[in-house]
């Protein structure tokens, strides 16, 4: 009942507003969500309305439109009722009951004419200028796409190259095309090297980033299932991100050999790289642990001594393309051994922390089925009094939701935790399927609440534990 009377509830409008916010005013996303959400309520969980001029006018619409439609339906049922009219005071009621359903669709008129006559061509504009401002630009242009670990390629290739040249990224996890604009506009004109990170939500979102910023280098990171409600197949969303190479010379675009489901776009002429190293490098004497990774690089005689904050077998190979990248760029030995030791890692990926006595690994971020081998294998690795998993699964799967979530399952049983916590959710059936067919015996948690589970962490925890957090579920996800 509660979950139905939440349609009336004076928060209702900005619920919705909230909604189109969060989906970028995208339609089918919004009616996605709509259609699957039954407590509006709780919409707005982890955050809040960031209440813009657009949204300050869809909120004015949706109330407005609520009103009038129960001062339209009060005058049917007093007129109905003055009359004796069954049907007016019927019609009333139902104009009553359904007012803030159909506001909720009648939104997305408006929301479809500010698209196509205000967001789009403003888009446009913004690409327009973002072209031209890194056209006239002097420095080097790394991209950086694919569909996992784009920001922590980014952040390293930044923060490595920035000992020895100036240099500019994209901030955070911003890449997309309005994040590019912001960024091409907030340039001094003179950095050496600019570090672009791509992102990919839609069909030709990569080549239309690369038409705009003309690459001198590309780094691809991997691909895996994402964004499939948008693309439709892994094979899709591969032929855009491999888009970028179109732009390049072969030598110029360094790829993660280490994805399989990339191996096939993947040219024997691109720089491939994985653990084992790249381009003649040969990584070795590799140390891993919740300190950081440590290994060198070796070249006949030259050899780069590589460590960093940031954790995972994973990542030897990114390390890798990293010190190559800067070693092409004419960076000094020492100079890279110094940048990769103010490396660390980025926030909710592979991040350590302590909580009392534990160690908590916080990958929130991650969202993608690479990313959960990734993390399993790093905590079957790992020396722990408990290890325990916690995940909600993963978004964007598309048709390979379920397929997708069962391998998870069978990959969270081979690593062997002492306790697995899952948020209840449309996927928690098919990770337990995957774990029971992996012949998983130890606890299972099944958490209604995650909200309230992460936020008194501390309670759950004791010393000496292991916790591996991977991947969050915002708000447009149940």
């Amino acid at each position: 009942m509660k979950r139905f009377l939440s349609i009336y509830y004076p928060t209702f409008p900005a619920a919705i507003v909230y909604m189109l916010q969060s989906t970028e005013y995208d339609t089918k996303a919004y009616l996605a969500w709509l259609h699957r959400t039954s407590d509006f309520s709780v919409v707005m969980h982890r955050r809040t309305l960031d209440r813009t001029t657009v949204a300050k006018a869809f909120l004015i619409f949706m109330t407005m439109g609520i009103v009038l439609q129960i001062v339209i339906a009060a005058t049917c049922v007093v007129l109905g009722y003055i009359e004796g009219s069954a049907l007016t005071t019927f019609t009333g009621i139902f104009l009553l009951l359904s007012a803030p359903i159909v506001w909720a669709y009648l939104v997305i008129v408006p929301m479809f004419f500010a698209k196509h006559l205000i967001i789009n061509p403003k888009l446009e504009r913004q690409r327009r200028e973002t072209k031209r401002i890194l056209a006239e630009h002097k420095g080097l242009k790394i991209a950086v796409a694919g569909s996992y670990g784009k920001t922590t390629m980014k952040e390293l290739l930044a923060t490595v190259l920035a000992e020895g040249k100036k240099v500019a990224a994209t901030p955070g996890n911003k890449n997309v095309a309005t994040a590019h604009y912001q960024f091409a506009r907030g340039l001094e004109g003179d950095e050496d090297a600019l570090v672009i990170e791509f992102g990919e939500g839609h069909p030709g979102d990569v080549r239309r980033f690369t038409e705009t910023v003309q690459p001198d280098i590309a780094v691809i990171t991997g691909l895996a299932p994402a964004h499939l409600d948008q693309y439709g197949s892994i094979e899709e969303a591969g032929k855009d991100i491999f888009s970028l190479t179109e732009a390049l010379k072969p030598s110029d675009v360094y790829v993660n050999l280490e994805s399989d489901a990339a191996l096939k776009h993947i040219k024997p002429e691109y720089v491939g790289f994985s653990s084992d190293g790249l381009d003649g490098w040969r990584a070795g004497k590799a140390t891993i642990d919740l300190d950081g990774t440590r290994f060198e690089l070796k070249k006949g005689k030259k050899i780069i001594h590589v460590n960093s904050q940031i954790i995972g077998e994973h990542l030897i190979g990114v390390l890798s393309a990293t010190a190559i990248i800067a070693n092409r760029l004419g960076m000094s030995t020492s100079d890279i051994e110094a940048g990769f030791a103010h490396t660390k890692p980025y926030e909710h990926r592979m991040q350590p922390y302590r909580l009392g006595g534990a160690w908590v690994i916080d990958d929130a971020y991650n969202g993608n089925i690479q990313g959960i081998e990734a993390g399993t294998k790093l905590l079957a690795s790992l020396k722990a009094t408990r290890k325990i998993y916690v995940t909600p699964g993963l978004v964007d799967q598309g048709r390979e939701t379920t397929a997708v979530h069962e391998k998870m399952g069978r990959l969270i049983a081979n690593a062997k935790p002492d306790i697995v916590v899952l948020m209840k959710n449309s996927v928690t059936d098919a990770i337990t399927r995957g774990l029971n067919e992996a012949g998983y015996k130890s606890e299972v948690i099944i958490q209604h609440d995650p909200l309230t589970f992460y936020t008194n962490l501390d309670q759950f925890v004791a010393a000496g534990d292991v916790v591996l957090l991977q991947n969050d579920w915002t708000d447009n996800y149940q």
